[in-house]
C-alpha cells in the first residue's frame, strides 16, 4: 500500500457567517494525483489553505509523512515540501515575472537580473511554460499571470504540490503537458493535489477524488468507481445538465455591433489586436476561442471603451462609437463583463449594495440632487440576491466575503438590469464550480434569447459548444475564420488556436 504523504483529520475552521470545515478527512498518497472537487464555498480552498499554513484549523490534526505537524505559517509548509497555487493570484504587479518567482527565497541574497531571467526562462522551457522572464507582471494577460504563479512553486522544488484550477487558462495541448510533468513528478514519488472543476481533467488525470459539499466530506472514490455525472451529483446534490443549452435559434439579420479595421496597441505599444473586422448580430452568442495573451484582452477593452484604439472603427446599433466614453457606451446600452471580476469588475472592499449599485447610483430614481436614496439601492441589492439565488449574508456584506460564483452572479445581475443590447463577456465561468457555471450560462442564454447580442470570450471548449452559434478563433491579433457553430469540432478549433489552419478553408494570411 502506497504510503500516506498528508493526512488531515476532523478539521474544522468556522468563519463568521458560515462553517467552512466541518470535521473533514482528507488523506493523500505518495505518488498520486488527487483532484478535490466541490462548488465554490464547499470549503476546499479552505482545506488547502489550512494545509499550507494560510489559516489554522479550529480543530484538528495534520500529519506529514505520517509524522504530526504544526503548519502555521505558508514557510513552515514549504518547509514540510509543500506549495500551493492559488486561484486567485498572489503577484507583485510592478515587478517582472522573473521578479516574482524569486520573491520570498531565502537562497537568493543578490539579485544577478541577467542569470535570474536566464534560470526562469530555463525553468519555464523545462516545463513548456510560455512566458517572457523580464516583462512586468502588470503588462500580462491573466493567463499569463496563471503561468508565474505555475512557475513559482515548480522553482521551489515542492514535492507535495496543490493546485487551485490551474488550468483555467491553459490550452488543451498546455494542459497535457502540465499533466504529463505532474505525471512524472509522481512517478517519482511525489504527491500532486488539484482543485478543479472539469469533470474531464478529474477522469483523465486523477487517480482518486474527493468530494466536498457544504464544508463535509461527502466521499472518496477511485476514478474506476465514478463517472462525470455522477461527479457532478455527488457536488451539487442533484443532477446537473451538461449537454447543450442554446437549442433555439434566436439569431436575427439586424446588426448591433460592427467592427471595421480594428487595431488596438497592447500596454507595450505593440499591435494586439490587427485590423480586425466582424459584426455581432441580435439574438445570437459570438465566441471568441483562442489562448489567453492573442488580443482577446485589448480587443474586449477597445469596445468598451476602457482601450483607445489605434485605428478603424467601431458601430454600435448604426453609430459611431469609436471615440466615445465608457460611460456613453453604457448609456447607448453596452455592458461589459471584464475577466478579473475583483479588479475591474468589483470593488471587493465595498458592500454588495454599493457593487450593485455602480452604474445605476446616478439614475433619478436612486438619487436627487446629488443625494443617493440608500434605501432604495440596497432594495435593488435585494431584488438582485433575490432573482440570481446569490448566497450572501446581505445586502451591507462585502464583496471580499463572498465566492467567486457568487460574486460573478451579483456582476451578472448589475450589468444585464438595464437590458443593454450588447454584452461584452471575458471568461464569465473562469474558476467557477458546475452549478454557478450553469447558472450564469443560464443567464447569457436568457440574454440572447432576450434579444441581445454577446460576444463571449472563452478557452472552454465545451462552454464555446454549449452556448455559441457562431465562433471565432482569436490568433496574433486577428481571427482564424467565423463559422456557425454546427461546421467546427475540436480539431478544427484546435487546429485554429495553434495558427495551423483558419476554420472557414481561407488562406491564413
Amino acid at each position: 500500500m502506497a504510503e500516506a504523504t498528508v493526512q488531515m483529520r476532523g478539521i474544522r475552521k468556522q468563519f463568521p457567517f458560515c462553517l467552512a470545515n466541518d470535521n473533514v478527512d482528507f488523506t493523500a498518497y505518495r505518488g498520486e494525483i488527487h483532484a478535490l472537487l466541490g462548488e465554490n464555498g464547499a470549503g476546499k480552498s479552505t482545506l488547502m489553505s489550512i494545509l499550507t499554513g494560510v489559516l489554522q484549523p479550529d480543530a484538528g490534526e495534520i500529519c506529514i509523512n505520517g509524522k504530526p505537524v504544526m503548519i502555521r505559517t505558508p514557510k513552515d509548509a514549504l518547509q514540510h515540501g509543500i506549495g500551493m497555487i492559488y486561484q486567485h493570484f498572489k503577484l507583485v504587479k510592478p515587478f517582472s515575472v522573473a521578479e516574482n518567482i524569486v520573491l520570498g527565497d531565502d537562497h537568493v541574497k543578490v539579485i544577478n537580473k541577467k542569470k535570474l531571467e536566464e534560470r526562469v526562462k530555463a525553468l519555464s522551457e523545462r516545463y513548456c511554460i510560455e512566458i517572457d522572464p523580464g516583462a512586468l507582471t502588470w503588462q500580462l494577460s491573466i493567463g499569463e499571470q496563471q503561468r508565474v504563479e505555475i512557475l513559482k512553486v515548480l522553482y521551489r522544488n515542492a514535492n507535495i504540490l496543490i493546485l487551485d484550477e490551474p488550468t483555467a487558462v491553459l490550452t488543451a495541448q498546455e494542459v497535457q503537458e502540465l499533466f504529463l510533468t505532474l505525471r512524472k513528478m509522481t512517478d517519482s514519488g511525489c504527491t500532486v493535489i488539484f482543485i478543479t472543476h472539469k469533470m474531464n481533467e478529474v477522469m483523465d488525470y486523477a487517480d482518486r477524488i474527493t468530494i466536498l459539499r457544504d464544508g463535509c466530506l461527502v466521499r472518496t472514490l477511485t476514478k474506476a468507481e465514478t463517472d462525470e455525472k455522477e461527479l457532478a451529483k455527488l457536488m451539487v446534490g442533484r443532477e446537473i445538465s451538461m449537454g447543450r443549452r442554446n437549442t433555439t435559434d434566436t439569431t436575427t439579420d439586424r446588426e448591433l455591433l460592427r467592427v471595421e479595421n480594428l487595431t488596438v496597441l497592447n500596454d507595450k505599444k505593440l499591435e494586439a489586436v490587427r485590423k480586425l473586422s466582424f459584426s455581432l448580430y441580435a439574438g445570437e452568442i459570438l465566441g471568441i476561442a483562442g489562448v489567453s495573451g492573442n488580443g482577446q484582452k485589448e480587443l474586449m477593452e477597445a469596445l468598451s471603451g476602457l482601450r483607445a484604439a489605434a485605428g478603424g472603427t467601431i458601430t454600435f446599433k448604426e453609430k459611431n462609437i469609436t471615440k466615445t466614453t465608457v460611460r456613453q457606451r453604457i448609456s447607448d446600452g453596452l455592458a461589459f463583463i471584464p475577466e478579473d471580476r475583483y479588479g475591474f469588475a468589483s470593488v471587493r472592499e465595498l458592500s454588495v449594495a454599493e457593487n450593485a449599485s455602480i452604474k445605476s447610483y446616478r439614475l433619478p430614481e436612486f438619487s436627487k440632487g446629488g443625494i443617493v436614496d440608500y434605501k432604495k439601492l440596497n432594495k435593488q441589492a435585494e431584488e438582485f440576491i433575490d432573482k440570481f439565488e446569490i448566497k450572501v449574508g446581505g445586502t451591507k456584506s462585502l464583496v471580499q466575503s463572498m465566492s467567486g460564483g457568487n460574486a460573478q452572479k451579483l456582476i451578472l445581475a448589475r450589468e444585464t438590469a438595464s437590458k443593454p443590447d450588447v454584452i461584452l463577456a471575458s471568461y464569465p465561468v473562469r474558476g467557477l464550480d458546475i452549478k454557478a457555471t450553469e447558472s450564469i450560462h443560464k443567464i447569457l442564454v436568457n440574454e440572447k434569447n432576450r434579444g441581445a447580442g454577446v460576444l463571449l470570450v472563452s478557452e472552454d471548449f465545451d462552454e464555446i459548444f454549449q452556448l455559441c452559434d457562431r465562433v471565432a478563433v482569436m490568433y496574433e491579433g486577428k481571427f482564424m475564420g467565423i463559422v456557425p457553430i454546427s461546421r467546427v469540432n475540436l480539431e478544427t478549433i484546435g487546429l485554429a488556436m495553434s495558427g495551423a489552419a483558419r476554420m472557414d478553408g481561407e488562406p491564413n494570411a
